[in-house]
Parts: C-alpha cells; structure tokens; sequence
C-alpha cells in the first residue's frame, strides 16, 4: 500500500478513535449511581410509586412505573381490587360510585386511571384485561407514561439528563472536527490517486457527521443528582424493611387493601413478586384474550392457523390449484407406464423391477393428486355456497402473511388476522383479512363480516360499533428529542412519494428522474431533472428517527401550511413535511427556482402516501 494512503487513513482512523474514546469515557463518568441503602424503616417519602421505581431501578424505567401506579391508586380509592377466588389471576377492577377527586392526580396517574375508566363496562374490568393488543399503541402508552414520569422527577431535582447541554455541545463540536479530518484525508487521497472528478472528500465527510450525530442523538436516559441519590437511598432502605417480611413477596394484588400503600412501593422497587407478576399493563397475549361481548367479560382461546394450504386463498385460486393438481395426477396416472414400458430393458432385470417401483409410486402420486384436486374443487364450490354472517366483537388483527421482499420492491402484507368472538362458544379461529379492509376495525369494535367458513375468508366487513379501545387511542405526536424514540428509517423510499407526472404538474416543465443520489446515513433523497436539457430541478430527501428530526427543527420555518400531515412549513423554493416519525425536505434547483407555487400541493400529495403507509394495520 502507498505511504501516502497509510497516512490518509491513519489521519482518518486516528480521528475517529479520539472521538469513540471521548464517547466512551463520557458514558463511563456519567454511569447512573447506586447509592447504598440507608437503614431498614417502614417510613414513607412524598415521592410516588412510578418515580420511586425510577430512582431505585438506577435510573432506568420498567413495567414498574405504571405496576405500581395502578396499586396506588386501588390504595387511595380511586380504584378497587377485588379477588373472588384463589387464583390471583381473577382478580377484578372496579370504579367505586364516589371516587376521590382527581384534581391533584399527576399526569401519568391519570393516564393510568383513564386506561381503566376506559375499559371497564359496567364499572368492572378484569385486572388482566388491562394490556394492550396492539404493541404500536402499548409501545407509545408506555413511553408516554415514561416521559410524564421523568419530568416530573427532573422538575423535583431528583434526576437529570445522562448526557447534558454541554456534554452534547462538546461531543458534536468534537464530532464537527472529526468530520473534517475524514474529509480532508479522503480529499487528500482523491487528489493523489488521479479520481479527482468523484472526489470523495466531501461525501465521507458528510457521512461522518451524520453518523457521529446519529451516535449522538441516540437517547442514553437518565442519571443520578445529589439529592436523588440521596432520596434512593432512603427508599432503597424502606425497600430492605418490606423484604424483612416473608409474606410480603407472595401478597396479591387484592391485599393493597391491607397493606396500602406499601404493596405500590414494595411494586416499584422490586420487593413483591405475584403482585407485579399479576399485573401487566403492555402487550396482552393474542392467544387468550378477554372479551365483553355479551355485557360481560370473558376469555376467548385464539387459534390462527399457519400451515393450513386453503387458509385465507380466494376461491379462483383454490380451484386453479385442484385443477393443476388434478391435470398433474392424471399424467402421472396414465403416462407413467407407458414412459417405463418404452425405456424398461429385458424382464426380471434389475433395472426393469426398479423402474416398475418407480412406476408404481408414480401410480400413487398421480392417485393422490387427483384425489386432492377432486376434494379441493369440491370443498371451494361448496364454500362459494355457504358463506355465513356472524356478528361479534373484534378480539385481536395482525397481519399474517407479506409478499417476499426484493431490493426494489419492498414486503407488503396482504393478508392479516382477525379474530371475533360471536358469544357462541370460549374458542375460535381467526379469520383471514385482505388486507385493504384492515384499517376498518379495532379491537373492541362490533362488525358484521360475512366469511366462507372452510376457507376462513373475509369476503365483507361492516363495523356497526366502535369499541372502548379507539377512544383510548392517541393521536401520533412528534416525540420531543429527550424523549426515548428509535432512530428508525423514512417508512418510504424518496422515489416513491411522487410519480414523474406529479413532478411535472407542480413545475410546469417537462422531467424525468434524476441519477440515483447515494444516501448519507440514514437520509435518503432522490432528484428529478429538466427533461431537455437534464438540468436539476427538484430533490426530495427523507428521514425518519432522530436526523428526521434534526431536520424537521431545522426547516420548520417561514409560512406554516395548515391541513398538510402533522406540520409543513414553505420558505422560499424549500419546503418541508412532517407525518409521524418521518420528514420530507422538497428543494427547487436550477431552472424550478422561483417556480414555488405548486410545492404545498407537492407536500400534500406526500402525505397522503405516508399517511396511507405509517398507518396502523388493524
């Protein structure tokens, strides 16, 4: 290798090591404390429950918080447990006729209380019916509840960001100066290696930045401050005292009735095991699932099927499958022999007794297929003639089965499964859903489908009520940047969000698309050019996570267009769009300069498609 491409990539190498170990030592010195317990004592904080388990958890959230909240509410009232057997499990919720007043709940309380209100039927829903059957909305409730939990604990002194204001400000200057060396050491080995028209320089160092910032940008919690450690410890001592009781770790739920406020405390630092083992306020389980249909609750069994060959097929494609198999079975049966008849040497040779076992089990094969093809045309003709109507609730949709994924064509699911309890039976088989009627309907909702039972198809849908579940369900929120959000992808590639004729209609000139433009990070971006002269007139470019939204800080700026996806903003000949995690940047070039008119209805075609794909699926 040359001496001067050494000297490039240690100049390279050099910087980025500097930084990852500046990273490193940053996360090493700002490690959550764990304070040692103070003595053993029964005697209660003014800290509630969720932000004791924060406290005495290092400073790291679990299912605890919202365990724990739940328990101290059945001990101030607001809620009651009730136990009618031996079995934990059975244990109901029950709004009281004159509930405290819930002024001076705190903002995670209520949201917990608002759950139950708003699952209970009439005043009474089970403890276990309390989870959720759709993790997009189990994984945003939670992380909610975290947030309100965390603010409230920063605001009291009690916890502060891991990583600060100028920890952050250090790490991205220093991250600005490695982006640089990398620029420079790869500009540098372009100039030298004669590729000086594909200079890679400014490229690498772009791509360092964002990848440096991505590092950056990613949430690492909380940590301690003096007077939280020192709250912790006090808590980590009644913790002691509540262990200091055998009983304690076996209490149910329904003894919050006993102990008060000490079965939430012992939730939320760890000192019980079959109350938070009982309670469960994430995802439910989709094969046992509570339904109230009827006015009372009860538990339905779900079975979905994966392997069943008919399951969910239309009745065209059944039948093209027994005809296939049909043909196919009938040429084994009558061709067969003859085909060994014509190739079989002298009788009683070897060979000949092995081709007769051969025609033999071709026989059987040919046998078997056109009996398959005979049921399976039989049974889809059938099927056309029975379809059923059923009336029953919604207990659970996912989807099912995706088209294969290729590079250029992403996977699309195109059927999902929706199961219904009718009230005729504690057991079902879901159901199978096309796809394009699975945004219809919720879980808790009342729908009338008409389904051909042999297949399991859907063939109609109605919904004829809504369920408790959509009124519980919460508008998507941009997530403010302290708050823990994966740093996921744009749900759509740059390309997708317009057709050429789009382009062309909002800047009144002819256009085809651009050269492919190389993504940088996780920032994909697409240009559409002048059809003439292949002069640059429009890039797209989208991103999700935490550089979508860096980038949504840094254009939402200038005339705010209303009704436009969660936010756009228009400011000159550059527009900007945000819907759910994703924001897309439109940016006039060359000969479209100036031609801004038509960037809002750009935008709005936009969101139409990202609303269509980020939409939840059942």
């Amino acid at each position: 290798m040359d001496g001067r491409a050494v000297l490039d990539l240690t100049v390279a190498g050099v910087a980025l090591g500097g930084w990852f170990g500046a990273y490193g030592i940053a996360r090493l010195f700002t490690r959550p404390a764990s304070p040692a317990p103070d003595p053993a004592t029964p005697d209660l904080g003014p800290e509630s429950p969720a932000v004791v388990s924060l406290l005495t958890g290092r400073w790291s959230l679990t299912e605890d918080a919202a365990e724990s909240t739940l328990l101290d509410l059945a001990a101030r009232r607001f809620v009651e447990l009730r136990q009618p057997g031996n079995d934990p499990m059975q244990t109901t919720l029950h709004l009281p006729a004159r509930p405290p007043d819930t002024a001076g709940l705190r903002p995670y309380e209520r949201r917990v209380l608002d759950r139950v209100r708003g699952l209970a039927v009439d005043g009474v829903v089970p403890l276990t019916a309390l989870t959720f059957r759709d993790e997009g909305r189990a994984k945003g409730w939670n992380k909610r509840l975290h947030a309100e939990v965390v603010a409230e604990a920063r605001t009291a002194g009690l916890s502060q960001r891991r990583f600060g204001p100028v920890l952050t400000g250090a790490l991205t200057a220093a991250a600005v100066l490695v982006a640089l060396a990398v620029a420079g050491a790869a500009f540098h080995y372009g100039t030298w290696s004669g590729d000086e028209d594909d200079n890679p320089g400014v490229a690498s160092g772009i791509f360092t930045f964002f990848v440096l910032g991505a590092v950056i940008g990613v949430t690492r919690g909380e940590r301690d401050t003096a007077l939280g450690r020192q709250v912790a410890a006090r808590w980590l001592g009644v913790r002691d005292w509540l262990r200091g009781h055998e009983e304690f770790a076996e209490l149910p739920p329904a003894s919050v009735t006993v102990w008060d406020r000490y079965l939430a405390y012992g939730a939320a630092t760890g000192a019980t095991h079959l109350a938070s083992a009982v309670l469960d306020l994430g995802m439910g389980d989709r094969k046992l699932v509570w339904s109230s249909f009827g006015g009372t609750w009860h538990r339905v069994r779900v079975r979905y099927p994966r392997l069943w060959w008919r399951y969910g097929h239309t009745a065209p494609k059944l039948a093209l499958r027994a005809v296939l198999a049909g043909a196919a079975g009938a040429v084994l049966l009558l061709f067969t022999a003859d085909a060994v008849n014509f190739v079989a040497p002298e009788p009683g040779d070897g060979t000949a007794r092995t081709l007769d076992r051969v025609a033999a089990g071709a026989g059987a094969a040919g046998l078997l297929l056109l009996l398959y093809g005979a049921y399976t045309l039989a049974r889809a003709l059938i099927d056309l003639a029975t379809v059923r109507t059923i009336t029953g609730e919604v207990l659970w949709t996912e989807v099912w089965r995706s088209t294969a994924r290729t590079e250029n064509s992403p996977s699309r699911p195109w059927l999902h499964y929706l199961a219904v309890d009718d009230g005729t039976d504690d057991r079902t088989t879901a159901w199978a859903l096309p796809t394009e009627w699975a945004g219809r309907c919720h879980d808790g909702d009342t729908v009338t489908i008409r389904v051909r039972p042999w297949s399991r198809r859907v063939v109609a849908l109605d919904v004829v009520g809504h369920g408790r579940s959509r009124a519980l369900a919460e508008p998507v929120t941009t997530v403010d940047i302290d708050s823990p959000v994966e740093a996921v992808p744009a749900r759509l590639a740059p390309e997708e969000l317009f057709t050429v004729d789009q382009v062309a209609h909002a800047l009144g000139m002819a256009v085809r698309p651009g050269d492919p433009v190389p993504a940088i990070g996780p920032v994909g971006s697409a240009q559409y050019v002048s059809a003439d002269r292949g002069k640059s007139v429009l890039l797209v470019q989208a991103a999700g996570g935490t550089p979508g939204r860096w980038a949504w800080r840094g254009n939402s700026r200038g005339e705010a267009l209303a009704g436009i996806g969660e936010g756009a903003y228009l400011n000159g000949d550059r527009a900007a769009l945000r819907v759910g995690e994703t924001t897309v940047v439109l940016t006039l070039l060359g000969p479209a300069r100036g031609r801004h008119v038509y960037l809002p209805w750009l935008l709005q075609q936009a969101a139409v498609r990202l609303s269509t794909r980020e939409a939840p699926s059942g």
